[in-house]
């Protein structure tokens, strides 16, 4: 159980009980964001869901989406906290990654 271990200190969590926690946040997260794929698409883009351009709106909208509902699971599962940090991480590296190619 080495790589539990291994996530408690890089995630900072008390107790290996809370990796698995979070774990399961992810898990449940990403398997809610498969399955609102289809409908999501249907109502955006109607019977043309199949196409590239669905692909790519979907792909654009899913990053905020994602994000929202992992800190919905965060907040359902008792570890908002971790997932509002990490969410600011996140965040914060996406932008500087952004700041650096435009300059």
């Amino acid at each position: 159980m080495k790589w539990i271990e291994n996530l408690k200190a890089r995630w900072n969590l008390q107790s290996a009980w809370q990796v698995i926690v979070v774990l399961i946040v992810f898990a449940c997260t990403g398997f809610t964001v498969l399955f609102i794929k289809k409908p999501l698409l249907q109502i955006l883009v109607g019977e043309s869901a199949g196409t590239t351009t669905a692909s790519v709106i979907y792909y654009i909208l899913i990053l905020p989406i994602y994000n929202v509902i992992l800190l919905i699971y965060g907040f359902v599962f008792g570890q908002f906290h971790f997932f509002w940090t990490f969410e600011k991480r996140f965040f914060s590296r996406l932008f500087s990654i952004f700041i650096k190619n435009k300059t």
